[in-house]
């Protein structure tokens, strides 16, 4: 059977179709002789990658899939709808039986491709007026002349490549275009201003060659998407959409929780670092069929446990990831013998017994980072690197050379000892390869303008949250009595910014441990809710200590021995249930806690806060985010980036789970052993991950019996003060938790020279590690840059931006936002100033770069400003509340 573009009739000929504007869904009318370009992309498989497909500005979508528009809402991105009119079908009935069922669902443009559907246009342009319709079949050109200001876009070809069977293999040598028809095709956009976009194949593993015919399509004046002739890829066009995601493959233990994994505790954070997302596969489990360059970024495996026990399964499955052009690292094991191998070329195997003496005979920078093992004679790998790798690490053995790690055409690898390992004796991991440079070298991993969930409008985020533990201890102090009454007079009243408190339902209701006082800790409750700043959490029902033993399927608890005290809060009465842990605590909250206007936002995972991703899914069914987990401890005794935690751990479908950016006081006080003032040491942390690499934001996070003792209040001050007095925005947990969500599904695309990023809009800052910084006269979306302790940060408004990095700044007297602390939404600039609104929860400023001479207003009356240097710092009134309130900013800068 032919692929073909059109549904209806299959043809050689495609689509096209008009300009991308600011709101997609509503389309500009087309001046003739001026021609557009849109960005439209194509798919046919199943399960579309919307993730990726977000950086269009257009998808056409096979409706017959179950794919439905409405469940993923795009804010940049119209979903397109093949149609299939029937001969002699009236226009009316082909609207009212195909149009409008597909608008219910959703899709906001059309692919009219055939003469009855086509003949339908008017009457559907008068139903939906801002309905995208795409021309598509043999009459295109033709059809859209007429129709020219109301037609988003004409779909052609192929022009440029051959027309293929569905598997078929496409030439890698893209053919000549047919004169007439390329001529026919530039002149009609030249004369209609309507873009048209020629849908070409190759191979879907071949970049290589979509990128070339993407380019002789575009010297051409048109407009391409190349795909496989399948169609279920993510193509290359004007644009191509770089993959952010990192397949993770380990042997992992049946019973060993995906939380304890390498992949999870010290792999995940480097990637995440440089702006990639991490999926994790079991080798002993189903492996992912599809690894193809369009989706995977490439696929590092971690072997723990020797030899994959079916070697001829796994040998294939590595080939095919080679054959696909998706680079492949080796951490630990091969799992198979893999020198001399035809799936990994470039690696000899090096036979009999390794022995002393053993001396290092090549040794890269790389390599040895934060210790550097001995070379051990039973440890040593079994291959050597040949002419078309590199070798990181050369190991001679008595004569016998052997390389321990290394770079290759396909990938490379660090085995044994050499990856990360165990310190004797302290309880301590370290890095032995860098593993940042080893992971870019290896899987040739792009620099990439990185979501940031760092940082915003140039300052450092910062959050704080609590979790309910010991609400009912008494304070053991003179005062309050409560440890909730202390915190609220010592320190939530104190420092009056953005916060997350969460409480132990059977800790404090009147059904739980301690009815008899549930009066007053409610009482508690309730007064610190209310404060204007206080977001609610719910720290669950009892409290489970160790959610291993929830079973991952249907969430019920598995009996693995012990007490219901060993699982968590011995509730009298209690059986444990994930719905009344969940649901039925934020319930209770909601009714009896929480003031008017107020609901419970998030989960604050309790226990060893290592959730199945059943739990993880009930969080977002019950209307809440979740946190809490990850082990961010790292300090100056414990001096490793293993101690850093990723951003969050993708448990499966619904089952994204957000990691606390930092650890509590628990682990800075030895289990709340002692000393009690020792949680004053997270300000280790915090300046660890910081500098020399921002790793993390700020969260101050602890319990309620952190109110109990007054050493732990005093380090409480002290972290409070000492992080308020750094350049940081403070933020809600509920924000930064939205900031999570919207990095792990963000688009990056490279767009000419240039970038284009697309978020849901939650995501506003980018990382770039570089001295570049956006050239602002020609970037969109682009509201300023600041310089931070790993490269400059660009700040960006309403989840989609285009611009070009450069250096020098090229900038000169262009105003922009320096730094802002707040946030910053409708940004318009032009030749007298810049517009924007903002809004902050805590001590709202800006600074404006290039603005000294310039005035600053709000709704008519001038803002209070001050002058530093060439900058305007703009001083807006403070809004209290747990959302942000925005107001209208102009700056003047007309003479």
């Amino acid at each position: 059977m032919v692929t073909c573009i059109a549904v209806s009739a299959c043809s050689q000929t495609a689509w096209a179709f008009p300009p991308a504007t600011a709101n997609p869904v509503a389309p500009a009318a087309v001046t003739p002789t001026a021609p557009h370009h849109v960005n439209l992309a194509a798919f046919d498989g199943a399960d579309p990658p919307i993730s990726l497909l977000q950086a269009f500005d257009a998808v056409v979508l096979d409706p017959s899939r179950s794919f439905d528009p409405s469940s993923h809402p795009l804010a940049h991105t119209v979903y397109v709808a093949r149609t299939a009119a029937q001969p002699g079908e009236s226009a009316q009935s082909f609207v009212e039986q195909e149009i409008a069922p597909l608008w219910q669902r959703g899709f906001r443009g059309f692919v009219l491709d055939t003469p009855a559907a086509i003949g339908a246009l008017d009457v559907i342009r008068a139903a939906h007026p801002s309905a995208a319709i795409v021309l598509g079949g043999p009459d295109a050109l033709s059809a859209a002349r007429a129709h020219a200001r109301d037609i988003y876009a004409v779909l052609a070809g192929p022009l440029f490549t051959q027309g293929l069977a569905a598997g078929a293999t496409a030439d890698a040598t893209p053919v000549a275009a047919s004169p007439d028809a390329l001529a026919a095709t530039q002149a009609f956009t030249r004369e209609t201003g309507v873009p048209v976009v020629t849908i070409e194949y190759c191979d879907a593993t071949d970049r290589a060659c979509a990128r070339r015919t993407a380019q002789q399509a575009l010297a051409a004046g048109l407009d391409a998407y190349v795909t496989d002739p399948a169609q279920d890829v993510v193509g290359i066009g004007r644009i191509e959409v770089m993959p952010r995601k990192v397949l993770v493959v380990q042997d992992r233990e049946p019973d060993e929780q995906i939380d304890l994994t390498p992949g999870v505790r010290v792999l995940a954070t480097p990637l995440n670092y440089l702006g990639y997302d991490v999926q994790y596969a079991d080798i002993s489990g189903p492996l992912p069929t599809r690894v193809t360059p369009d989706r995977y970024a490439g696929v590092v495996v971690w072997i723990q446990h020797g030899d994959v026990a079916d070697q001829m399964a796994w040998r294939r499955w590595i080939a095919r990831v080679r054959s696909a052009h998706v680079p492949i690292a080796f951490l630990g094991q091969f799992g198979f013998a893999a020198g001399d191998s035809s799936e990994l070329p470039g690696l000899a195997a090096v036979n009999g017994p390794l022995k002393g003496p053993l001396s290092i005979v090549a040794h890269d920078p790389m390599v040895g980072f934060e210790t550097m093992p001995r070379p051990d004679p039973r440890d040593l790998p079994a291959v050597r690197v040949e002419a078309a790798g590199r070798s990181l690490l050369g190991i001679d053995a008595n004569g016998t050379r052997v390389d321990a790690v290394g770079v290759m055409p396909w990938g490379g690898f660090a085995l044994n000892q050499y990856t990360e390992t165990s310190l004797d004796g302290i309880d301590q991991e370290r890095w032995v390869i860098q593993p940042i440079d080893f992971l870019k070298a290896t899987l040739r991993l792009a620099d990439l303008p990185g979501p940031s969930v760092t940082t915003e409008n140039g300052r450092r985020l910062l959050m704080t949250h609590v979790d309910g533990d010991g609400f009912a201890s008494r304070a053991e102090f003179p005062g309050p009595d409560y440890s909730g009454e202390a915190l609220y007079q010592r320190i939530w009243t104190r420092y009056p910014i953005p916060m997350t408190l969460s409480v132990i339902e059977g800790e404090v209701g009147p059904d739980g441990l301690y009815p008899k006082i549930s009066p007053r800790l409610e009482a508690i409750a309730r007064k610190m809710f209310a404060l204007p700043y206080v977001d609610i959490g719910t720290h669950t029902y009892s409290h489970p200590f160790v959610w291993e033993e929830v079973d991952g399927k249907s969430g019920a608890r598995t009996d693995r021995g012990g007490s219901d005290a060993a699982f968590s809060l011995n509730i009298p009465g209690y059986h444990f249930s994930l719905d009344r842990e969940i649901s039925g605590s934020i319930a209770y909250i909601n009714s009896r806690l929480a003031p008017p206007g107020k609901e419970v936002v998030v989960l604050q995972w309790s226990g060893d806060c290592m959730p199945p991703a059943v739990a993880v899914q009930r969080t977002y069914e019950a209307g809440v985010f979740n946190i809490n987990g990850g082990d961010t401890v790292i300090t100056r005794n414990n001096n490793s980036w293993t101690n850093i935690a990723p951003i969050g751990i993708d448990k499966g479908p619904g089952a994204y789970q957000v990691l606390a950016p930092n650890q509590d006081e628990n682990v800075y006080t030895n289990d709340w052993q002692g000393p009690f003032y020792g949680f004053d040491q997270v300000l280790q942390t915090y300046e660890m991950t910081d500098r020399p690499l921002r790793f993390k934001p700020i969260d101050v996070y602890y319990h309620m019996y952190s109110g109990t003792k007054l050493a732990s209040l005093r380090a409480l001050d002290t972290i409070f003060r000492t992080v308020l007095a750094q350049p940081v925005l403070p933020v809600q947990i509920a924000d930064y938790v939205r900031k999570v969500l919207d990095w792990h599904t963000f688009a990056i695309a490279r767009d000419g020279d240039g970038w284009l990023v697309r978020g849901n809009g939650s995501v506003r800052e980018l990382h770039w590690a570089g001295n570049d910084v956006p050239r602002l006269a020609d970037a969109h979306g682009v509201t300023g840059y600041a310089p931070g302790p790993d490269g400059n940060y660009i700040h960006f408004d309403g989840g989609s931006a285009r611009f070009t990095l450069v250096h020098p700044d090229p900038n000169g007297e262009l105003p922009y936002i320096a730094e802002a602390n707040g946030f910053v939404r409708d940004f318009a600039r032009s030749a007298q100033g810049l517009k924007f609104e903002f809004g902050s929860y805590y001590q709202p400023f800006i600074a404006v770069a290039h603005a000294a001479q310039c005035r600053a207003s709000s709704g008519g009356h001038a803002l209070e400003t001050q002058r530093q240097g060439d900058a305007l710092r703009i001083v807006t009134p403070a809004v209290p509340g747990v959302r942000v309130t925005y107001q209208p900013v102009e700056v003047d800068c007309g003479h």
